[in-house]
């Protein structure tokens, strides 16, 4: 399967991807630069890190409304495709993969999907890699991060990142117990930040205003991050360390049971 494959700065591929040092994998255009901003920031304007995307589906299903609700299904993604390499320009990405999955294909290819994502993989071995979360309520983004862990498990050991954490889309974490959450510190290049979710009119004019929530929820969780301290942050995201399910033999859904029952007797303990 084809998939669309932009480098700004027009590098051989093979170096593109191999230069990466921090790598996204969204389900969605605009799930890169709102759950990944910490890797972007911390790529810009460096010759010696490098962020890359990878967006697994067309988007071809998403809200339709305002200035682009007259368009096919064909056209939106055509769009979104763009918007996605704009994106990629201004952020200054090594590359950004589309790989022009539906969501459909997502939940129901996943091997296909897992195969895409694994090769990928292989050929940037990141060190750090962002994902969505596991308590993530939206099921597409399931789906890829499922796929995604699958693909990490065909890499050999020294191939694997060492950073993977699992990022905030359709669910904050900051319910997480403190323990178990990483601040992922968003608080450099604050017009970048604007800019890159601003380039998603696609998805902003149509009355969802993913600029607003997901500038507010940083700002937000980098001030209720602590209740004693001064903000130590402008703008923060919180994610999960998922390293721990480089381990086939641990589930998902234990490793989720746990995380739910640390929250549960923070709270109850508390309360007592």
């Amino acid at each position: 399967m084809a998939y669309d494959l932009y480098i700004p700065d027009q590098l051989y591929p093979e170096r593109a991807l191999r230069r990466t040092t921090h790598l996204a994998i969204g389900a969605h255009a605009d799930d890169l630069e709102i759950m990944a901003y910490h890797g972007i920031a911390a790529c810009y304007d460096r010759h010696d890190l490098w962020f890359g995307g990878i967006v697994v589906t067309d988007g071809a299903g998403s809200s339709q409304e305002g200035l682009y609700a007259q368009l096919s299904p064909s056209e939106l993604v055509h769009l979104r495709q763009q918007e996605q390499r704009k994106a990629a320009e201004l952020g200054r990405y090594s590359f950004v993969a589309q790989l022009d999955f539906s969501s459909a294909q997502a939940k129901t290819a996943a091997t296909e999907v897992t195969q895409k994502i694994a090769s990928l993989l292989h050929q940037t071995q990141p060190e750090t890699l962002y994902l969505h979360n596991p308590a993530d309520k939206h099921g597409t983004h399931i789906a890829v991060l499922k796929c995604c862990l699958a693909a990490l498990h065909s890499l050999r050991p020294d191939q694997q990142p060492k950073n993977i954490y699992g990022c905030e889309v359709w669910r904050d974490l900051d319910w997480l117990a403190d323990e178990s959450k990483v601040a992922l510190d968003c608080s450099p290049y604050p017009e970048l930040a604007k800019g890159l979710i601003f380039l998603f009119n696609s998805q902003i004019s149509g009355g969802k205003r993913y600029d607003l929530a997901t500038l507010g929820r940083r700002h937000a969780n980098a001030t209720f991050s602590d209740p004693r301290q001064t903000d130590k942050m402008q703008a923060l995201t919180w994610a999960l360390d998922l390293s721990p399910l480089l381990d086939p033999k641990i589930s998902v859904e234990s490793f989720m049971q746990e995380h739910l029952e640390n929250f549960k007797n923070t709270v109850l303990k508390s309360l007592s």
